[in-house]
């Protein structure tokens, strides 16, 4: 038998035990030895490389294409093999090292849109953001906001009112804050708040002027459930007080706020109306945009689609608070962000933002 012979015999045998001994590697960290018992600088396969320049040279050309042929073969099989020895499969049988699959990114829902959307226009003027609890006393979301007695608003049929059990944590425990707000004041009874007008008079109790707040959030009223109306829904609200604003100031910051929403060419109207905690009050429209203001269905063949309510803190929500109404005055202004959502989108059913229907939903 010639010399090649016996290394290509040899070379065949060291394939089969290379095979074998990778098929029992039972860990990546098995490989490595293999890896420098069979191409380190004392490995068989070096020692063939370096009889090459004995055997005939009229042979050397094949026997060295197959020994490097082997060792790629041997780099190839260990490069495999690690990937699969590094896989651990549970008890259960599930392998926790494989890629996981990724779960597909949501969307912000339209109302969330919406409403950073309203919030966006207002921050840029020195609004901050505020938030507060939805679980209220009545004494933040009516009196403090001269809403009388005998308003009725405060009854059940327009306010959810909160039953405590005998022993069960009062309001204030869920609100985090005093449960006396004032000084010969009662907080009443704990209710989801109906306006996010409550947070206004907690900021004005802890701070004091100058201030300039937003208030996003939800809020809740038992209305039935139709195209319009639904028992929780959005708002945003917002107060300034200083010792000079105005109802110009007013008009000039939703004015601003409504272009930035809509589009510069948004036209506003101011008409005069009544809220307890404001006065004097108003409710701001804005041109209709289907019709630009000839009358539609749209805007109910008026030209024009309410927007909001605002006006001038009134004076006794001041003195709730432990302002001087003679030395500090302000404006607030409130919008529902469901109806600015349906007015921006032509969205015509209310219900839509609530039945979580992903046809719905992926349009925005």
């Amino acid at each position: 038998m010639t010399q090649t012979e016996q290394i290509q015999r040899s070379l065949d045998a060291l394939r089969r035990q290379f095979a074998h001994e990778l098929s029992g590697a039972g860990s990546v960290a098995a490989l490595e030895p293999l890896r420098v018992k069979y191409l380190g600088r004392k490995s068989e396969l070096t020692n063939f490389m370096k009889q090459l320049g004995t055997c005939p040279a009229d042979q050397r050309g094949a026997l060295g294409k197959a020994l490097n042929l082997f060792k790629t073969e041997i780099e190839t099989a260990l490069r495999e093999a690690e990937p699969t020895l590094s896989r651990r499969p549970t008890a259960d049988g599930a392998d926790v090292t494989l890629p996981g699959v990724p779960t597909p990114l949501g969307r912000l829902h339209p109302i969330t849109q919406t409403m950073r959307s309203i919030v966006d226009c207002f921050v840029p003027l020195g609004f901050e953001v505020a938030q507060g609890p939805e679980l209220e006393h009545e004494w933040y979301n009516f009196d403090a906001l001269n809403i009388p007695a005998e308003h009725p608003s405060r009854e059940s049929f327009d306010t959810f009112f909160v039953d405590v059990p005998p022993g069960a944590p009062t309001a204030s425990a869920y609100t985090g804050l005093d449960a006396a707000p004032s000084a010969g004041r009662q907080a009443g009874k704990p209710l989801l708040r109906s306006h996010t007008s409550p947070v206004q008079v907690r900021v004005m109790q802890t701070r004091k002027p100058p201030l300039r707040i937003v208030v996003p959030g939800r809020v809740y009223r038992p209305d039935p459930l139709d195209t319009s109306h639904s028992f929780m829904f959005h708002q945003v609200e917002g107060l300034m007080v200083d010792d000079h604003s105005s109802f110009a100031d007013l008009k000039g910051v939703l004015t601003y706020a409504m272009s930035r929403l809509f589009g510069p060419s948004t036209v506003m109207r101011f008409r005069p109306h009544f809220f307890p905690f404001t006065e004097p009050s108003a409710e701001a429209d804005i041109a209709c945009s289907n019709c630009k203001g000839g009358g539609c269905s749209t805007c109910g063949r008026k030209g024009w689609l309410e927007i909001l309510g605002c006006g001038m803190v009134h004076p006794n929500v001041l003195r709730a608070v432990g302002y001087d109404p003679n030395k500090v005055q302000g404006f607030a202004f409130g919008m529902g962000v469901e109806r600015i959502a349906m007015l921006k989108h032509g969205i015509g059913d209310i219900r839509l933002f609530f039945e979580n229907d992903l046809r719905f939903l992926e349009q925005f």
